[in-house]
């Protein structure tokens, strides 16, 4: 019998080693926190420096999400059109001019209009390895799947924050950018030379607007994709609270350093490692319900911890920043469980389901950052009520849709 991790995944005849696989995946999942952790740390400063205020400097961050989730809808059906390589190529090339095109801009519009252009060509990537997972693997297989390839990825969102207050705090902000296009060129490079296409049969029909509207709805009305993308949005919501609030909130108001802080994405990086390993563990032991129930609990005592520290007037940042280990911790439960089960449904339109699903959650993130936007007033108030309001919600639905109709398709 052959070793999980040398098996190759189940394709074509050329078919990829699953270590492969995973560590494409790993990069592709990857852009996603590389883009917004590493420049962070850099954030006030970047701020001060182009002379913006803050609701703009915020737009770095929305503005990308937005585009992110938007572009999903275009990419999704063009990948289930034409295959996931071509879909990956350009939008990792688009990816690194962007990323180049941030790193030169000299004025915040400039930042913006380049930031939204490189959360365009990053939705490439994701969505399509989400949906390169389900073109290999049967929805519960994908969750293990998903879980290792998360594992990379928060590795690489353990090393971006630190590694961006370093280049921010040596090389200034435009550093970080050009950081993130070798990142990009990295992942173009191994994409070009190693992956070998996962779509089984291409859709000729993927483009055509009625086929496209009908597939939207068939989708959308599903009661297992609805379940799991509540949960993907709510515990991503979560966590874009915090990562939109965090940096002014524990260095401008809490008083610590951008090194501190960016010490501690670190932590909450690897709680979020430490997430994916449990989650492989409770899937075999508990199952996926039972499993996504427990993290619902680990999310909402992180959040209300976070909730009432802040009602109280707590000012020592350990009160926010401990129990939100917690609810990385359950995030790393969440993600590969509700990206898996999302799409399970629907192997001849993983392109198109993995789209909507990114897409919901983007435009939720959106939203959230635009709240937050108007409302940092100084305090933690924002970051810590935000982030309850998302793990209750998380929560309500790990325990009611998830167990009613999370149970993802068995092929």
């Amino acid at each position: 019998m052959s070793d999980a991790s040398t098996a190759p995944a189940r394709t074509g005849a050329a078919a990829m080693p699953a270590w492969l696989v995973i560590g494409l995946l790993a990069l592709l999942l990857g852009l996603q926190p590389v883009t917004t952790d590493l420049y962070l740390p850099a954030l006030p400063t970047l701020t001060a420096q182009l002379q913006a205020s803050m609701a703009q400097s915020q737009l770095t961050l929305t503005a990308l999400l937005l585009a992110f989730g938007c572009s999903q809808l275009v990419w999704g059906p063009l990948s289930d059109r034409w295959g996931r390589r071509p879909i990956l190529l350009t939008g990792l090339v688009a990816y690194v001019l962007a990323a180049l095109g941030c790193a030169l801009a000299q004025s915040m519009e400039a930042l913006i209009f380049w930031r939204t252009v490189q959360g365009a060509a990053m939705g490439a990537g994701v969505m399509g390895a989400r949906a390169v997972v389900r073109d290999l693997y049967a929805p519960v297989e994908g969750a293990h799947t998903m879980s290792r390839a998360l594992t990379g990825l928060g590795i690489i969102a353990c090393l971006s924050p630190p590694l961006g207050g370093l280049l921010a705090g040596h090389l200034g902000w435009r550093a970080t950018m050009a950081a993130l296009g070798c990142f990009g060129g990295l992942a173009l490079l191994l994409i070009l030379l190693r992956f070998e296409e996962t779509l089984p049969r291409p859709n000729p029909l993927a483009l055509h607007p009625t086929h496209l509207l009908r597939t939207w709805a068939q989708i959308l009305r599903h009661p297992t994709f609805l379940a799991f993308s509540a949960t993907t949005t709510f515990t991503y919501a979560g966590l874009f609270t915090y990562l939109a609030a965090s940096s002014f909130t524990f260095i401008q108001v809490l008083g610590w350093s951008p090194t501190a802080y960016g010490l501690l994405l670190s932590c909450n990086a690897a709680m979020y490692i430490t997430g994916t390993f449990v989650c492989r563990r409770l899937l075999v032991r508990w199952g996926l319900r039972r499993s996504m129930a427990l993290a619902g609990l680990l999310s909402a005592t992180g959040g209300t911890l976070m909730g009432v520290f802040a009602l109280a007037g707590v000012q020592n940042g350990w009160a926010y920043a401990l129990p939100f280990l917690l609810y990385q911790m359950a995030h790393g439960i969440h993600m590969p469980c509700s990206q898996s089960g999302a799409v399970g449904p629907f192997p001849q339109a993983a392109g198109t389901a993995a789209a909507l699903n990114g897409f919901v959650m983007m435009l939720v993130a959106f939203g959230m950052g635009h709240w937050l936007g108007q409302r940092m007033d100084g305090t933690v108030l924002p970051l810590a009520l935000g982030v309850w309001f998302w793990s209750l919600c998380l929560a309500l639905a790990a325990w009611t849709l998830v167990q009613k109709f999370g149970e993802p398709a068995k092929a």
